[in-house]
């Protein structure tokens, strides 16, 4: 009777450690939390872009990892492609910009 509820109190720590593992974030991976954050601030940094009538925003796709944003795609000037870039580091919670916007 002891050593079942050994393995079985062992089997439940593997499981909770397992658990707690894979929900952590390393250099390459988000945790679920940063994965979530991520997709909000893609989100808002979309929904500005489409507010803002300088900037095309179905030209441009935005990524998110972590707190950094990846704007890519094309645009028809260099001040469309500047105000993209000045519109998605407004946003709460952008930490940095990459702006990989090219001018047709």
């Amino acid at each position: 009777m002891k050593i079942s509820r050994i393995i079985s109190w062992l089997g439940m720590a593997f499981v909770v450690i397992g658990l707690v593992t894979a929900c952590g974030s390393s250099q390459t991976k988000e945790s679920t939390g940063e994965y979530i954050d991520s997709s909000v601030i893609t989100a808002k940094v979309k929904a500005a872009l489409v507010k803002d009538p300088a900037v095309s925003a179905l030209a441009i796709e935005v990524d998110t990892y972590k707190d950094r944003v990846l704007l890519s795609g094309f645009v028809d000037t260099e001040e469309e492609r500047a105000q993209a870039e000045r519109v998605a580091s407004g946003i709460n919670g952008v930490g940095a910009v990459e702006n990989n916007i090219e001018i047709k």
